[in-house]
């Protein structure tokens, strides 16, 4: 699969988990953790980013 492709469907999946997560008409309807919602999303971010260093580093190691 096309890196460009698959970095767009993950993002759009991503925005399509947290959009409905995020309160549209004010406090009526927010989810009752938002700060969960951002560490989920920042720890989705960080495992994104060690997996590719780490992925990248298997490659660099086997001689591709």
């Amino acid at each position: 699969m096309n890196k460009k492709l698959q970095f767009l469907l993950w993002s759009a999946a991503l925005l399509m988990v947290a959009v409905p997560l995020h309160a549209q008409t004010g406090c009526s309807d927010s989810p009752e953790n938002p700060t969960a919602v951002l560490a989920l999303v920042g720890s989705a971010g960080a495992f994104i980013s060690i997996a590719r260093a780490r992925i990248k580093a298997r490659r660099k190691s086997s001689g591709r």
